[in-house]
């Protein structure tokens, strides 16, 4: 007669009862959907099928790699699309996750005010972006776009820190050497793109310029539109000798084509 081992039958008792304990809390406490708070199964992934469906829709197509807009890749020449070969940006080139529409501009906005926990879905989806791009072995530091320090204390977090954090290796540091002179309306209230270079013109300047010199710097941030905050950002981290400065953020808006300029 063939005897199990003692130690092999507690670890079936002890996997049958985690599996009970899982199944009552989830009758007493149904899971939801991270971002729409839809019932969830125990099979999905902290999202619901929706939302992933809406999300991989979001994340899924070429874009240019000067302005991150959504573009097919035959349209673009001399690594820049039709809608910005007429505009010069200081940052050499930039990484996104995907469009600021959807699923991915609601989770955004989310994560802006408050729900961190947002990070875990979030957070792989902007690792994959980073790591799969043509940059990534030769960034040196991440820099994350900062906020005036009233806005700091107000919300408690950055939330660019919070996604550098996600990408921080053993090759890639985190710097905060680039700082927010003065406080500036929000980006989104200005209503056109001279508006908005000028709203952040000279806002930002790096306190230890040998932090950054001679270095390949990748800026992070949540959500690019016109591109003037990581203009002005690219601008102050050069000027402190920044070898390479590239842009990665979450989402890109400003998505339609009106008389060859992104609105």
């Amino acid at each position: 007669m063939h005897v199990r081992p003692f130690g092999k039958i507690l670890g079936q008792i002890t996997d049958g009862l985690l599996q009970a304990q899982q199944g009552l809390h989830h009758l007493i406490w149904p899971a939801s959907c991270m971002n729409c708070h839809a019932s969830v199964s125990q099979d999905d992934n902290l999202l619901c099928k929706d939302c992933w469906r809406e999300l991989l829709s979001c994340t899924g197509g070429d874009y240019c790699p000067a302005c991150g807009c959504d573009v097919s890749a035959y349209a673009i020449l001399e690594g820049a699309c039709p809608g910005c070969w007429d505009r010069s940006f200081l940052f050499d080139g930039i990484i996104r996750c995907g469009v600021y529409t959807k699923c991915l501009a609601k989770m955004v906005l989310g994560f802006k005010k408050d729900r961190t926990e947002l990070g875990h879905v979030l957070g792989p989806l902007v690792k994959s972006a980073f790591e799969g791009s043509p940059v990534h072995a030769r960034v040196d530091l991440l820099v994350p776009v900062p906020l005036h320090w009233t806005r700091r204390l107000t919300r408690g977090y950055n939330q660019a820190h919070v996604i550098a954090r996600t990408l921080r290796g053993a090759h890639t540091g985190i710097c905060g050497a680039l700082k927010r002179k003065r406080r500036t309306p929000y980006q989104p209230t200005v209503a056109t793109y001279p508006a908005r270079y000028r709203n952040v013109k000279g806002a930002f300047s790096v306190c230890r310029e040998s932090a950054v010199s001679g270095r390949c710097i990748c800026l992070v941030d949540d959500v690019k539109t016109s591109g003037a905050t990581l203009n002005e950002c690219a601008k102050a981290l050069k000027l402190a000798g920044a070898k390479e400065v590239y842009a990665l953020v979450l989402a890109v808006a400003g998505q339609t084509l009106s008389q060859g300029k992104r609105i």
